[in-house]
């Protein structure tokens, strides 16, 4: 084989990689910016992700979003107003059902709905069950103060546990909502119920221009990178490149917010959102709303027999 035609040397040479231990090398940490384009990446395939879950055959994707919207909402009131915790229990075991016939990944939906909020809400209400917060029956004493004890209290811990079922289970009802209804379609049922048209267009529009912030954000990130050659830069540059492409994106979304208006308004646009989607209630949409309004019934009633 002749030398023109011949593999280079370089590209057939092995290397040593690095150590998992790193004994051989260290490995570099990310760029902060890098971080932030990698977390965007994630939004964008969460958002996709959520958008193929809506469009499978489950139990709640094939319910009318205006019918689910109010079922669920009604519902979520029911959770506000329930202070039984077994009937709390009782619905969050109905939302892991609906979740399961709604072909959703169970793992994922409790993932979703415990790993922020309710401990979040944990969090900020574990102070309630202190004896100082919530006077009561000491049933884990701490420590003493002036001869007084100071534990966790009965009707503290009572009270905390209550606040985050209530949290778990509306949150859970949030999270089936906008995982099994795509957001045209949702936007679509909340204007069909009467919504302030202003308030349904904001969202529609935030929600598209997020997508177009997130993508040149990445795109000019990667239009930096690459044109450099070697490292990157140090801190105080890649600062200025943040405060740069902020700047420059401001001015590319204000001017395409101006472009998008005129287009709307040539095609017609007089402050009324349209949409191609035609909603039919179903007597299968109706089985589903009578469901849930007799669990809510049955609930309430439930908690007034339980609390007497």
């Amino acid at each position: 084989m002749s030398e023109a035609t011949a593999t280079p040397g370089w590209l057939v040479q092995g290397e040593i990689a690095l150590c998992p231990c790193g004994c051989i090398g260290k490995r570099k940490k990310g760029h902060y910016v890098e971080k932030t384009i990698n977390g965007v990446s994630g939004l964008l395939r969460q958002a996709m992700f959520s958008e193929e879950v809506a469009g499978r055959p489950g139990l709640l994707q094939r319910v009318d979003p205006r019918v689910k919207i109010v079922s669920l909402f009604g519902l979520l009131l029911v959770a506000a107003l329930v202070r039984s915790f077994w009937l709390l229990i009782a619905m969050y075991a109905g939302t892991l059902v609906l979740a399961a016939a709604s072909q959703l990944s169970l793992a994922f939906f409790v993932k979703r709905v415990w790993l922020f909020i309710p401990i979040f809400t944990g969090i900020v209400v574990i102070p309630a069950a202190f004896s100082f917060i919530t006077p009561g029956n000491i049933v884990v004493p701490l420590w003493t103060w002036n001869g007084n004890p100071v534990g966790l209290t009965e009707q503290g811990l009572s009270s905390v546990v209550l606040i985050v079922s209530r949290v778990a289970v509306s949150i859970s009802l949030v999270v089936l909502l906008t995982l099994t209804t795509t957001w045209v379609n949702l936007l679509a049922g909340m204007r069909a119920l009467h919504l302030p048209k202003i308030f349904i267009l904001i969202i529609g529009m935030a929600y598209r221009y997020l997508f177009f912030l997130l993508n040149s954000v990445a795109d000019m990130y990667a239009a930096r990178r690459s044109r450099t050659v070697g490292n990157a830069g140090d801190s105080r540059e890649g600062r200025r490149f943040v405060a740069a492409s902020a700047g420059a994106l401001f001015g590319k979304s204000y001017a395409l917010s101006e472009e998008v208006h005129q287009a709307m308004v040539s095609r017609g646009y007089t402050g009324e959102p349209q949409t191609l989607t035609f909603f039919e209630t179903r007597a299968s949409d109706r089985m589903f709303a009578t469901a849930c309004a007799l669990a809510a019934v049955l609930l309430l009633v439930g908690d007034h027999v339980i609390g007497g």
